[in-house]
C-alpha cells in the first residue's frame, strides 16, 4: 500500500509521516528533500527557491515526474509531499491520500521553532509562491479536499494520535 501524506509547510507532514512509517515498517519518502536539496544546489534559501521556481517550472517538474515514478515503482510507502496526493489522484496511483490540515499561526509556530530564522512573512511569502506555482502549473489548487480520502486537523493533536488514527483508517479498509 502506498500512503501519501499532502499539507503545506509546517503541518506535520514529515513528523506524520515518518512515524507512521516506523510503525508500519514501511518505506519514508519525502518531496520536500528533493526541494531544499534543489535550493542549496542553487546556493538559495527556500523562499529565494521558491520564487525562482515560479519562473522556472522545470524545477517542479522535475520533483514532481520523480515522485510519480516512486510511486509508480514502490509499494509499502509513506510519501509525503505537498503534491503527492494530487499527483497519485492525477495518475489513478492506488493509495491512501491524506491530507494533514493546520491554520497559519501554528504553521507558523512549528517552522519558527524547527527553522530558527523563519518569520511570519516569509511563511506566508513561501505559502503564495507554492499556490501560485501550482496554479499556474497545473490549474489546481492542491488544498482542495476532494483529491484526498482522509483530511486530519493537526493543530491540537499530537503525531502520535494522528498516526494511530490513520493506522485504525488503514485497518477498516
Amino acid at each position: 500500500m502506498i500512503f501519501t501524506i499532502s499539507g503545506e509547510s509546517g503541518s506535520g507532514k514529515t513528523t506524520v509521516g515518518n512515524l507512521l512509517a516506523s510503525r508500519l515498517n514501511y518505506k519514508f519518502f519525502s518531496g520536500g528533500y528533493f526541494f531544499r536539496q534543489k535550493a542549496e544546489e542553487y546556493n538559495m534559501d527556500l523562499i529565494e527557491f521558491s520564487a525562482y521556481a515560479e519562473k522556472h517550472p522545470e524545477i517542479d517538474r522535475q520533483e514532481d515526474d520523480m515522485i510519480v515514478d516512486f510511486m509508480r515503482k514502490n509499494d509499502n510507502i509513506v510519501l509525503e509531499s505537498r503534491l503527492s496526493g494530487l499527483m497519485a489522484y492525477k495518475n489513478n496511483i492506488n493509495s491512501i491520500k491524506i491530507y494533514l490540515n493546520t491554520s497559519l499561526a501554528t504553521r507558523i509556530d512549528r517552522l519558527s521553532s524547527r527553522d530558527k530564522n523563519t518569520e511570519p512573512k516569509q511563511v506566508i511569502s513561501r505559502a503564495r509562491s507554492e499556490f501560485l506555482r501550482y496554479m499556474m502549473f497545473y490549474g489546481m489548487d492542491y488544498r482542495v479536499f476532494t483529491y484526498y480520502d482522509y483530511i486530519i486537523d493537526t493543530d491540537f493533536t499530537s503525531p502520535e494520535n494522528i498516526v494511530e488514527n490513520i493506522i485504525k483508517l488503514y485497518q477498516k479498509l
